[in-house]
């Protein structure tokens, strides 16, 4: 294992350790995932010109990620502070999404999905935004890119009251055309999230509320 220095930040299943003042490593708690070839799609999509942080291949292994150090806040910590509107990180996040889909695929017929794009997933450097934690990228449709992203969102919107009325602005900012989020992608994407190891019983629980309200914002 990498000797490291101090730990900058951790989420549900990833610390990240300072190396210097331009590198990181990320280190997968659980051993989950391959942190290697999440590295390989980022540089893919990072050769196409999307914003991505740098990676170090040769240094990285199944469970660490070793790359760019980006400074600045998230998009989350950016609302939370008021430094970022609501419908501007909404704005963003579908610039993002569109971009993306626009890369042509690895070895698909298929574009490239980030499958986690969520304001705490994208930090706000000085050179624009950059978007971290490919964990869950694959390739497919883009509408189940759009009905993950939504769902999210839509998942914060009925849970967390305090958070409900700004979260609901970033949902109708990203869904401003609606014409990218499928049945399909979003019935997918309810599915997967009920998966997900790292929810809770009570956001599973409000999947529901969360899908009527992403209906309710594009009907």
């Amino acid at each position: 294992m990498r000797t490291t220095g101090r730990l900058l930040g951790s989420g549900r299943a990833n610390d990240v350790y300072e190396i210097d003042e331009a590198w990181v490593v990320r280190r997968n708690r659980e051993g989950w995932g391959d942190a290697a070839a999440e590295g390989a799609v980022m540089e893919f999509v990072r050769g196409h010109g999307y914003p991505v942080p740098r990676v170090r291949p040769a240094d990285s292994t199944r469970t660490e990620l070793v790359m760019e150090r980006l400074y600045g806040p998230t998009m989350l910590e950016a609302c939370l502070t008021g430094s970022l509107g609501p419908d501007e990180a909404g704005v963003t996040l579908a610039r993002l999404l569109r971009d993306l889909h626009t890369i042509p695929p690895r070895r698909s017929t298929g574009r490239v999905l980030h499958l986690d794009l969520h304001p705490d997933n994208v930090i706000l450097t000085a050179d624009g935004p950059r978007v971290i934690d490919w964990t869950n990228t694959e390739e497919g449709e883009p509408g189940l890119d759009w009905g993950i992203s939504a769902m999210i969102l839509a998942q914060a919107a009925v849970t967390d009251e305090a958070l409900a009325d700004r979260v609901r602005t970033m949902l109708t900012a990203l869904l401003a055309d609606p014409s990218h989020l499928t049945e399909e992608g979003l019935t997918q994407a309810r599915v997967r999230r009920a998966a997900n190891p790292t929810m809770s019983r009570r956001e599973v629980e409000l999947l529901g509320a969360a899908e009527d309200l992403i209906r309710s914002v594009v009907s």
